[in-house]
């Protein structure tokens, strides 16, 4: 594990010993919207702030507004980054934008590391969340995704390199899970980033595209512009997670869109 997704751990694992853990069943009643999924689809991403690029909710930001842009564009569904300490986030922010854009499904991207972190979500308005597959044990990552299930939730299942890909490959070793990697109720990503420089490998995803698993897969950070949908559609991929590029652009509806439609024609072609 790198030294910051070290450091992440470290500092989700404390922030779920302090959750509270007694909920009642009242505390579910938020609907789950379930993923609709085409033939290229965008997630697109809210957040404050990013360790790499820093400040990115520039004055008179308002997330609320900024979702109903990314549902205008199309998007299939909302990530919200919720992680405090480097990225500014609260659960809070999830539950402004799930009840701002209430037939859109709405994704908790944290660091998550416990079960208790995906009832939180769940509670929040959330209908999905991302977990990394780096940070958990095969054990604790049943755990999760069988809590994720319960609550009828979609997974986001991020991937660095071919050995995580390995493990999603176990994973998918029983029909359920199978079936939920062919309906989209479990995505699985791969992430661009470095976790030790934070700096992107533009060439990651091309390179990884040859172990992608019989899934519907999301390629992660680094997507600035519509070519870019159309290059990672071409190796295979069938959703991009559009984070930065989407949070600085002037008009996030047309991008978004643009991304799918390039997506869509790389598919067809």
């Amino acid at each position: 594990m790198s030294d910051f997704l070290q450091t992440m751990a470290s500092r989700s694992i404390e922030r779920a010993a302090a959750a509270n853990t007694r909920f009642e069943s009242s505390d579910f009643d938020k609907p789950v919207i379930p993923l609709t999924l085409g033939s290229f689809d965008v997630i697109a991403e809210i957040k404050d702030k990013s360790p790499a690029e820093g400040d990115l909710a520039k004055g008179g930001f308002d997330r609320n507004e900024l979702a109903q842009h990314y549902v205008r564009g199309g998007a299939a569904a909302i990530s919200v980054l919720t992680e405090p300490t480097r990225f500014a986030g609260e659960l809070a922010h999830l539950e402004e934008v799930a009840a701002a854009v209430p037939g859109t499904p709405v994704m908790r991207k944290d660091f998550l590391v416990e079960p208790v972190q995906v009832l939180e979500a769940r509670k929040a308005g959330a209908s999905g969340v991302l977990l990394i597959i780096a940070m958990l044990a095969d054990d604790k990552l049943r755990a999760m995704l069988r809590c994720a299930w319960e609550h009828d939730l979609f997974v986001l299942l991020e991937s660095f390199d071919e050995d995580d890909l390995k493990r999603v490959s176990g994973l998918l070793d029983n029909s359920d899970d199978q079936d939920r990697a062919r309906s989209g109720k479990l995505l699985i990503g791969v992430n661009t980033r470095n976790l030790r420089t934070l700096e992107v490998d533009s060439d990651r995803l091309r390179k990884l595209a040859p172990a992608l698993p019989a899934a519907r897969c999301v390629a992660e950070s680094g997507l600035l512009v519509p070519a870019d949908a159309a290059a990672v559609a071409g190796w295979g991929y069938r959703l991009a997670l559009v984070g930065s590029a989407l949070m600085r652009s002037d008009d996030p509806a047309a991008l978004v869109s643009a991304m799918r439609e390039a997506g869509a024609a790389k598919m067809a072609s």
